[in-house]
């Protein structure tokens, strides 16, 4: 994958489904943010794809 197809999709993902999140927002309400960030990283698929392009990231700077 290129850096750029990379960055571009990591936006698109951010943009689409993570600014108005209904699940983050809740969440954020009732643990705060670390409880909302703890919750996309852990158990959301979209999260999950997102630290995937994120070690695909990694890999233009190794």
């Amino acid at each position: 994958m290129e850096k750029a197809i990379v960055i571009t999709e990591i936006h698109e993902i951010l943009d689409t489904y993570c600014e108005k999140c209904l699940v983050k927002t809740q969440l954020g309400k009732e643990r705060g943010k670390a409880g909302a960030h703890q919750f996309c990283i852990s158990m959301c698929t979209i999260g999950e794809h997102l630290q995937f392009l994120g070690e695909e990231m990694n890999k233009f700077t190794k």
